[in-house]
């Protein structure tokens, strides 16, 4: 049987330091955050999803953003090396978490770089965007990891937004959407469907139909529940003002042994 496991972390007290790149900096309300982080899991676990905490990295502004430390294929884990200096201190925790849970544990070596955003997944092909914080080493090193175990690598670029998973995600069917004014190349994506708001590029697969997706884009979730999917919107507006998405905030295992 599949896992139903999400790794989470909590938001740290420095979480209004985070960085921002490609946005304006915006004020971050650090008490609204850990509410709507406490929504965001108690989300994932009412659509049967077992929550499991990551250890705090309190002086690591953006270690909410768990996704970025970790890319994982099957039961294999490949602990990231981020492309930013200041959040390579973030994996400790996550590298802990996950070898607590049986994965089998590799590394990105320098002077490779990847972040877990820039990692989009469809069955066996793993899309990786090539961008600002993910380098071609970390692509190489990528590609080292899992294409022994059966895995298709396809590069692609990122030049508008800070991650892959920041333009483009996809749904249950094998659809890919996203905001396209921000996706480099929408032609690499096999049956690619523009949505009408950049937050509505975002979607966590929850089973059964439910998308997990931020509560700003109202018409990109209309538009799904017309495809006769079922949103479940989120508010998490403090985490957007970090360029954050409901993708960021947990990584999803589906494949651990048991």
């Amino acid at each position: 049987m599949p896992s139903r496991k999400a790794l989470v972390r909590r938001p740290g007290p420095r979480l209004a330091e985070g960085l921002v790149t490609h946005i304006e900096r915006s004020p971050v309300d650090p008490g609204l955050a850990v509410a709507q982080w406490e929504a965001y899991t108690e989300a994932l676990r009412a659509h049967g999803w077992a929550t499991v905490e990551v250890a705090p990295a309190d002086d690591c502004p953006d270690a909410v953003f768990v996704e970025d430390a970790v890319v994982m294929y099957r039961n294999v884990a490949l602990i990231a090396r981020p492309g930013a200096e200041t959040r390579r201190s973030e994996t400790v925790g996550v590298e802990e978490a996950v070898a607590r849970l049986g994965c089998s544990v590799n590394w990105v070596w320098e002077p490779g770089t990847l972040d877990g955003g820039d990692v989009l997944k469809m069955g066996d092909t793993i899309y990786v965007g090539r961008g600002g914080r993910t380098n071609a080493a970390g692509v190489q090193q990528l590609r080292a990891a899992f294409e022994p175990l059966g895995a298709r690598i396809v590069a692609v670029p990122v030049s508008k937004v800070l991650h892959l998973k920041s333009a483009v995600t996809a749904l249950p069917d094998g659809t890919f959407i996203g905001f396209e004014p921000l996706v480099d190349a929408p032609s690499v994506f096999p049956r690619f469907l523009p949505v009408p708001e950049e937050s509505g590029a975002h979607v966590v697969l929850l089973g059964g139909g439910k998308l997990l997706m931020a509560a700003s884009a109202p018409k990109t979730a209309e538009l799904f529940n017309d495809l006769g999917y079922e949103p479940v919107p989120v508010d998490i507006g403090e985490f957007e003002k970090l360029e954050g998405c409901v993708t960021c905030l947990s990584v999803r295992l589906r494949d651990l042994y048991s």
